[in-house]
């Protein structure tokens, strides 16, 4: 028996997590939703994705426009065992009763509070106690990526101290009605910003602190690490932790990897959309100075929680134990078959 998802938002998150659904064998997508007939409703249907509207009220507008459509979300969820929602940030809230009333499970992303779920997730740090959840927050990309690489070097040599500065694209790169055009702004201006407390939800003993800035580009994101272990380590000891993780991708700079727009420029050759699921981390970036550990990694902000959302669901069904459904995620979308 497959589990049968609904995806309510088919945008920039939506259309990457129905991908990846696809191509899991012990899931189907029943349908996908839309707002509006815009040019994504269309790619939906010609993706082969059945197609519903979000907004009942709209159903005007896809005829007019002669979209066809399959019915309202409502119609939607009463076939299916649950919804990735990828609304946009506090839409999904707002969403959340629809659900309880239709007694199906949900998934919800990180521009919504902590509090819209049972549980904040990230697959390697806490796959197990989503296990037989009813709701649960995949954290943003951001907190993703630094819950990746704080997991890892918490297992194995014990973390004390995280100081965090992120350097954030402002907008995704579809986004053309707002953005910094020639500024860098902080995020916010008092510290600190919201993504250490996020951390938190999912690695509640961690002491972190972290600072952001938005800057003009719409690429990845990129986060500069300050570690305190509790142990004495290497460089050597951190890079073989890395290279032993699938979702963690180490570049050099000695390869050309001198940008986030390099970074790119290579997905566009190895990955639909250039997705990247992985942390980007330089390799040269890796230093210890005075027993603190400090690297750089980047963040592919429209593709690293999609792993996540599969993983979530398996959880969520006690469908896989937490090796077994990471292992077949990676492998559906070639993660951890990329290295240099």
């Amino acid at each position: 028996m497959k589990v049968k998802v609904a995806v309510n938002g088919y945008g920039t998150i939506g259309k990457r997590v129905a991908d990846a659904l696809r191509k899991q064998r012990d899931m189907e997508v029943v349908g996908v939703t839309k707002t509006k007939p815009d040019f994504e409703a269309k790619m939906a249907i010609r993706k082969g994705f059945r197609l519903f509207c979000a907004i009942p009220e709209n159903l005007k507008l896809f005829e007019s426009a002669g979209v066809e459509i399959e019915g309202t979300v409502h119609d939607l969820i009463e076939d299916v065992d649950i919804v990735i929602d990828c609304s946009p940030g506090k839409v999904g809230v707002q969403n959340k009763p629809m659900y309880e009333k239709a007694g199906v499970k949900a998934i919800f992303q990180g521009g919504e509070k902590r509090d819209v779920a049972e549980l904040s997730f990230n697959a390697l740090a806490n796959y197990e106690e989503a296990i037989g959840k009813r709701f649960v927050r995949v954290v943003s990309c951001n907190t993703t990526g630094l819950v990746r690489v704080l997991y890892l070097l918490d297992k194995n040599f014990g973390v004390e101290k995280v100081r965090a500065v992120m350097i954030r694209r402002v907008v995704d790169p579809k986004e053309d009605k707002k953005g910094l055009v020639n500024g860098i702004s902080p995020d916010p201006i008092k510290l600190p910003s919201h993504h250490g407390p996020d951390v938190q939800t999912v690695l509640p003993h961690i002491d972190i602190t972290t600072v952001a800035f938005k800057v003009p580009t719409t690429l990845m994101h990129i986060h500069s690490l300050n570690v305190r272990l509790g142990e004495k380590v290497s460089e050597d000891s951190i890079l073989d932790v890395f290279e032993r993780e699938p979702r963690i991708l180490l570049i050099s700079g000695e390869d050309g990897f001198t940008s986030t727009t390099k970074i790119i420029e290579f997905a566009r050759e190895v990955r639909d959309r250039y997705d990247l699921f992985e942390n980007v981390v330089w390799r040269d970036s890796i230093a210890v100075v005075d027993g603190e550990l400090y690297f750089t990694q980047a963040i592919h902000q429209e593709a690293i929680v999609i792993p996540e959302n599969v993983d979530a669901v398996r959880a969520m069904f006690e469908m896989a134990e937490k090796d077994e459904s990471i292992s077949m995620t990676n492998e559906s979308l070639d993660i951890g078959k990329l290295s240099f």
